[in-house]
């Protein structure tokens, strides 16, 4: 029996489970930049030299299945917003959880770029709804004074799970030798052990995404609801949303898909990828509002209210789809640069864990230290800090470097500690910016259709490099330019230091 979230310990329970959640979150956004590589590369290979990957094919379905994810994600943080705000922050975490937790399993079982592409899609759904369930129930049972060290350890934490997952593919990387003789001795197969363990273990790394199904007990049986949503279900809000306005959310996932379809098949003009991409965005908008309109037209705010609300979602997915675009069109793409760089006789998967451990560990700091500061400072400064030191350091890490070795590794923690700091402010604030009735949904929407921008950000990154030839670190570079948009947008944004959240 779960216990009254206004108790200390039913607020330490409601943080231990939200900060764990983040943590297996991190670890699920982690685990293809360190596999994605090694498990194309199975499939993809060179028609000319079928002992080598096709290294264009390998790009190209790079690009498609992030691309599937963050659609995925974004989709699911409008889905479990919708969710958690009609029947519990709880109750939708825990169907969340398990979800993402089951189709990480079934991802090691594919045979396919397109199976696993669908898998990542659907893990992402549950990934993209904890992520806004988590934020809202632990800003809703913590006092206000609370909010800016609470938003850096939400950052932190779901960094952390990088860090770890980081560290899980190390110590198997050491020994991997060893490995498919340690798995058959507890029973498995030789030729499953043997699949298992092949190319950079990927299989056995997507495996250890199931981990997160065990936090669904602990979140049914001991974490409190809200009690700030359930004095609004009490009051009868929540009845205000409908189970067919979810119908616009699927027209607008199967518009971000189309546009995926659009730049993956081979031979269409220019001009009918970018119109088309145009179309299918508005069509995204459109129906990932559905939920959001369906309810304010229920219910008895005011005009003004209502009017207010929706602005600040497309200004919320903006402030978000700036650095989910630069992180997950410029910054993951240095998995996949690293392996191209001289230097230390590193194998490549190695090179990869190391890489994400620095980056995650820097990325947790900065999550940190920018809740904090944008705490003390105000929210607006310290996000325009955040776009002009991103840009510099962006732009510095794919300029300067030109081999591996432990300098590069320590300006990837650079880069993660300046760029992913984003990840610390947006929980303080975006929360701060919708209604306890709607907060769950407007900043699922906000956060999460960010990275339907950044979806198609990143299918242009095999534009870019086609254009530079196959340079990651020139079209990184330009990536980092959206850090501008970041600054229009910071300049229209209410301030919100220290005032308690809208009710």
């Amino acid at each position: 029996m779960s216990l009254p979230a206004a108790t200390s310990r039913g607020r330490n329970l409601a943080l231990l489970a939200a900060l764990l959640g983040w943590m297996f979150d991190g670890m699920e956004m982690g685990l293809f930049p360190l596999v994605g590589r090694d498990a194309l590369g199975e499939w993809l290979r060179d028609p000319l030299d079928p002992s080598r990957a096709d290294k264009d094919s390998v790009s190209k379905w790079y690009g498609i299945i992030m691309a599937c994810f963050l659609v995925g994600a974004a989709t699911g943080g409008v889905v479990f917003g919708w969710l958690g705000d009609k029947i519990g922050r709880v109750r939708a975490m825990t169907v969340s959880v398990l979800l993402y937790s089951i189709c990480s399993g079934l991802s090691a079982l594919s045979q396919g770029p397109e199976q696993l592409a669908v898998l990542r899609f659907l893990g992402a759904l549950g990934m993209g709804g904890e992520w806004a369930l988590g934020v809202a129930l632990v800003m809703e049972v913590w006092p206000n004074a609370s909010r800016a060290w609470l938003a850096g350890w939400i950052g932190a934490f779901g960094n952390l799970g990088y860090t770890v997952c980081g560290g899980i593919a190390l110590a198997l990387g050491r020994v991997k030798a060893d490995l498919p003789r340690w798995i058959e001795s507890v029973g498995v197969p030789h030729d499953l052990a043997a699949a298992l363990t092949a190319n950079g273990n990927w299989r056995l790394l997507l495996l250890v995404g199931t981990v997160p199904a065990l936090l669904t007990l602990f979140i049914r049986l001991l974490v409190p609801e809200s009690e700030k949503w359930t004095k609004e279900k009490e009051a009868g809000k929540a009845s205000h949303w409908a189970g067919r306005d979810l119908i616009g959310v699927l027209v607008g996932a199967a518009a971000a898909l189309g546009i995926i379809a659009l730049w993956a098949v081979s031979g269409l003009d220019l001009w009918v990828r970018v119109s088309g991409s145009l179309v299918g965005l508005a069509v995204v908008v459109f129906g990932y509002l559905t939920p959001a309109r369906g309810y304010l037209s229920r219910c008895d705010l005011a005009p003004a209210a209502k009017r207010q609300t929706l602005e600040r979602m497309l200004l919320a997915a903006g402030l978000s789809g700036v650095p989910l675009l630069a992180t997950w069109a410029g910054l993951m793409w240095m998995y996949m640069w690293v392996n191209d760089l001289p230097g230390e006789n590193v194998p490549a998967e190695v090179r990869r864990a190391w890489l994400q451990i620095s980056s995650s560990i820097g990325a947790a700091i900065g999550c940190v230290v920018a809740a904090v500061v944008g705490g003390a400072l105000g929210r607006r400064p310290v996000y325009a800090a955040l776009c002009v030191l991103s840009l510099i350091t962006m732009v510095g890490f794919y300029k300067l470097n030109t081999e591996y070795g432990p300098a590069f590794v320590l300006s990837a923690g650079l880069l993660g500690t300046i760029s992913a700091a984003f990840y610390g402010w947006l929980p303080l604030y975006l929360p701060e910016l919708f209604r306890t009735s709607v907060r769950a949904t407007g900043q699922g929407f906000g956060f999460n259709f960010g990275r339907i921008i950044a979806a198609v950000g990143q299918l242009q990154m095999a534009n870019l490099l086609a254009y530079f030839d196959k340079d990651y670190s020139q079209a990184c570079a330009v990536v980092a330019g959206v850090y501008v948009v970041g600054l229009v947008l910071i300049a229209i944004a209410p301030e919100t230091k220290g005032q308690p959240l809208p009710e």
